[in-house]
């Protein structure tokens, strides 16, 4: 094990920026730290790409240091404009309140909150009985409005237009900062790269309130080798929370990766040694299946536990190895599909967004129904497509699902 978390985090390709290279590992490799790492309850469930700064509170977690999780109880009420081209849709306060929940048990299977070791704060605790006019006398003096325009943040909203609503997130971003400093001696930020504006703001503020010296640190956004964002599907999101994305999808996103990205996602999202990675970094075809598969496993056990990992890994076996079905395969119950055209019963059960992209598969030879190819996009469900096992739905080479009438 390494003596300091900071050359973890970089051999592993997790660090993206960091404002003082050298103070921020002597500061990990001296003394016990406090971070903290803000999550906005945009929905009622993370996704894979909060899973990685998930993974990044572990690594520090498991080095001795203490994470803060803040969620966004107060900021969600504004929205980050960071990497948005159009502004957030507003939330109820029960609806905040609720999301917020929904993180705690997420992230408290990767992140340990017993005695202290990690704690969860909420903005709100400090940011909903704000004085405005005080805070703009004590906060807002201490921000250039032309230095803010310059920030990558709101650089491509300015073309759209930034609402004023949103211009002020980054002073209430920043303000979480200096809270966090004064009440837990909170001395690095963490955060995806799209943050770094952001983190910037806070530390400049905790340097001008208090005299300060505070630190910041991003991490690499999880994207493929092209360059675009990891975690969506043609569905939607990968979701963390099992009702949203079931364990078995979950694990075959994994399986599914590009072959590019099966290293890199290995190193960022997983605890798996780097001596291991470095022997699969040399494996080719059949081999490089069997990371993808040990990638998959390994992130399913971190986000649903052991017992959800073996029990998808099973399923994918029987499915994919013996081109069978297995109970705990992926299944629709549609009472009345006998009669329902095929492009509507593959949106209805969630393979395709859209009846478009339905029409695309089939035109493209990418469906198969019972094992057989099927090419009619005008065609309907016949009975004798349901056997005693249902109907089988293959989508491309790799993805299984079946539908059952009850």
């Amino acid at each position: 094990m390494q003596d300091n978390v900071y050359d973890v985090l970089l051999e592993r390709g997790l660090i993206a920026q960091t404002t003082h290279e050298q103070e921020i590992r002597e500061l990990l490799g001296k003394e016990k730290v406090t971070f903290y790492i803000g999550f906005d309850p945009t929905a009622d469930s993370l996704h894979v790409g909060h899973f990685l700064q998930m993974v990044v509170m572990r690594h520090m977690q498991n080095y001795g240091h203490r994470p803060i999780a803040l969620v966004g109880g107060g900021t969600g009420h504004i929205g980050d404009p960071s990497g948005r081209t159009d502004m957030r849709q507003m939330m109820t306060k029960e609806i905040i309140d609720h999301n917020c929940e929904c993180f705690k048990q997420q992230l408290s299977r990767v992140i340990d909150f017993s005695d202290d070791k990690a704690i969860m704060v909420n903005n709100a605790d400090w940011l909903l009985d704000l004085n405005y006019v005080e805070f703009l006398r004590d906060i807002g003096s201490c921000f250039s409005v032309n230095k803010m325009l310059t920030a990558e943040c709101f650089k491509q909203r300015l073309e759209k237009g930034l609402s004023f609503l949103e211009f002020n997130y980054m002073l209430m971003q920043s303000y979480d900062f200096l809270m966090l400093n004064r009440k837990y001696n909170c001395k690095i930020e963490l955060g995806g790269d799209d943050q770094w504006s952001n983190i910037l703001g806070g530390i400049d503020l905790c340097r001008r309130k208090d005299q300060k010296q505070v630190y910041g640190m991003t991490f690499t956004l999880l994207t493929n080798s092209e360059g675009k964002k990891m975690g969506k599907t043609q569905s939607g999101a990968v979701w963390l929370d099992p009702k949203k994305t079931t364990p078995y999808d979950f694990y075959q996103y994994w399986v599914n990766v590009q072959d590019a990205d099966v290293i890199k996602c290995l190193k960022l999202l997983t605890f798996v040694p780097m001596d291991e990675i470095r022997k699969m970094e040399k494996w080719e075809g059949k081999e490089l299946n069997e990371a993808k598969r040990i990638l998959a496993y390994e992130v399913t056990k971190l986000v649903h536990g052991e017992e959800e990992a073996e029990k998808a890994k099973k399923t994918a076996e029987e499915v994919f190895a013996k081109g069978g079905v297995s109970a705990d395969m992926p299944t629709s119950v549609i009472p009345d599909v006998v009669g329902m055209g095929v492009l509507d019963m593959l949106v209805k059960t969630g393979l395709l967004p859209s009846k478009g992209e339905a029409r695309r598969l089939v035109q493209q030879n990418g469906l198969s129904i019972n094992d057989v190819k099927y090419n009619d996009v005008n065609g309907v469900v016949t009975e004798d497509m349901i056997t005693d096992e249902g109907m089988i739905i293959k989508k491309g080479k790799k993805t299984f699902h079946r539908v059952v009438t009850k």
